[in-house]
């Protein structure tokens, strides 16, 4: 009986262990290539860090904080999905001076300024997954039709987390727009080219790029970066900031709060347009470092010295323990006690930027 029962356990061990074996190959060979360079303040030789990060959160990447988050996860309430009317098409272009943003989905928004036609960290697919059957789903179509999107000049993207780096989505738009050009941090360059993505700018913090009248610029927020279990942090996070005659245009990404914001207007200026992350910050002792609360992103755009601010990275893909509206409520009652220039646009909406006044 008890050698049975020793075979028993050895046998299960065995089946765990190749189980184990078997998930650590899969989620490697997921894995993105990763950058080689020189150490910087922000790349100690083999990863990038976040200079400014919180010390007060816990480490995301720790195996122990995440079981301990899915042991005792409570999220709140999400739809299941419904096929939601889009949004009218957006203007083919603006003027010189002119400054528009549509919000489309997830981190997705269009922004248009000075002739140029700039997507967001675009998500057309049904799952934020390595996968077609099996990861977050949406719950709702994008708010835009690709069919109705205008002429794409470029594409920033904010870091290689499925939700924001979408290969079959970026190969959509490569294959419909052939001159569009794409933007990343260093180290994503690779993978995007393996995928035929051969227009593809790949900056370090701070630095730009010319695209026609107007200058894109990567600059820093605070996140992590991996598709598969041996890259971590292996390619630069980034925001990026799109400069025309008409003043600044911000995306942060994906980003804890942190004293990037107030570094990024005192090294540029103020910013026209500040697009910023509100959703996926449940439980916040877990997501803090990496994930904005609405109350943060409030204090986000006041530090940015935005003019107008809108909310994105909500309502599309349950990634979180925050439910599906949480986020805007939240951020509506934080705007009761501290009010920011936020206007929360729905699925689909666009709104011409206000201008700058002297």
């Amino acid at each position: 009986m008890v050698r049975r029962l020793r075979r028993s356990v050895v046998g299960l061990l065995a089946v765990l262990a190749v189980l184990l074996l078997t998930g650590l190959g899969v989620g490697c060979a997921l894995s993105a290539p990763t950058w080689k360079g020189e150490p910087t303040e922000h790349f100690d030789g083999k990863k990038f860090v976040s200079p400014g990060a919180p010390e007060r959160y816990v480490d995301q990447s720790a195996l122990g904080a995440f079981l301990k988050w899915q042991a005792e996860s409570k999220r709140g309430p999400w739809s299941d999905y419904r096929d939601v009317p889009p949004g009218a098409p957006p203007p083919r272009e603006v003027p010189l001076g002119g400054l528009r943003v549509t919000f489309i989905n997830h981190a997705t928004t269009l922004i248009q300024l000075d002739g140029i036609n700039v997507l967001t960290d675009p998500i057309y697919a049904e799952r934020a997954s390595p996968y077609d059957f099996v990861g977050p789903k949406r719950v709702r179509p994008p708010g835009i039709k690709f069919s109705d999107l205008p002429r794409i000049d470029a594409v920033v993207l904010s870091h290689n987390h499925y939700d924001h780096m979408n290969l079959e989505t970026l190969e959509r738009i490569s294959n419909t727009w052939p001159g569009v050009r794409f933007y990343a941090g260093l180290g994503n360059k690779a993978l995007l080219e393996k995928r035929g993505l051969t227009n593809v700018v790949e900056l370090d913090w701070w630095s730009s790029r010319e695209q026609g009248p107007i200058t894109i610029q990567s600059v820093p927020n605070q996140h992590f970066s991996n598709r598969g279990l041996c890259d971590s942090d292996g390619t630069l996070w980034t925001a990026w900031v799109m400069t025309g005659k008409g003043g600044r245009a911000y995306f942060g990404g994906d980003t804890g709060y942190g004293p990037h914001f107030k570094l990024v207007q005192e090294k540029l200026g103020a910013m026209r347009l500040a697009v910023l992350p509100i959703g996926a910050y449940e439980p916040e002792w877990f997501m803090g470092p990496v994930h904005m609360s609405p109350q943060e992103a409030v204090q986000a755009a006041l530090d940015l010295k935005a003019t107008l601010a809108v909310p994105m990275h909500y309502g599309t893909f349950a990634l979180a323990d925050d439910g599906e509206t949480e986020p805007v409520d939240e951020l509506n009652k934080a705007l009761g006690v501290q009010p920011a220039p936020f206007v929360v646009l729905g699925f689909g909406e666009g709104r011409d930027v206000p201008e700058v006044q002297p």
